[in-house]
């Protein structure tokens, strides 16, 4: 559904003449339109559900990388070096494929201030150092109510 969404972007900027990323963004919502009218014939209801949680999730990272960016600049200039209080935190993780595991680990590390050093070997718990910890079980809950709870949608 989704390459039939994105096939149906590039006819409606070809009909149209214009291959901006403005019109493509239009024919992939046009398209996207055209699809939801069309799902029970097309078989395509689980489309309608992933796309919404898709757009979610990037949005959520995106703004998780803008936060941690503020928080990391933050740290570093206004935070006495003796206050900083660096750290590796153990997350017990509930999602157990190698995929989720490894989504969520790339994740935290394109977070500016965290690092995902390691995974258990029976893959429990995703052991990360973040810059400033603060509270590691503040620091826990936000990974789990945020990436590890967004990543399970999207998988499952």
């Amino acid at each position: 559904m989704f390459l039939l969404n994105i096939l149906l972007a590039i006819a409606w900027s070809a009909l149209t003449g214009q291959f901006t990323p403005l019109d493509l963004a239009f024919g992939f919502v046009l398209g996207y339109g055209i699809l939801w009218i069309l799902r029970r014939q097309l078989r395509g209801e689980r489309y309608f559900v992933k796309a919404p949680q898709m757009v979610r999730f990037v949005v959520y990272v995106l703004w998780e990388i803008i936060l941690a960016n503020l928080n990391v600049a933050r740290v570093v200039l206004l935070t006495p070096k003796e206050r900083i209080k660096p750290g590796i935190v153990a997350i017990p993780l509930d999602i157990r494929s190698d995929a989720e595991i490894t989504m969520l680990a790339n994740l935290i590390t394109l977070t500016p201030g965290t690092l995902s050093l390691d995974v258990a070997d029976d893959r429990s718990c995703l052991y990360v150092h973040a810059i400033d910890v603060g509270d590691p079980e503040q620091f826990r809950r936000g990974i789990k109510e945020g990436f590890e709870r967004l990543v399970y949608e999207v998988f499952n």
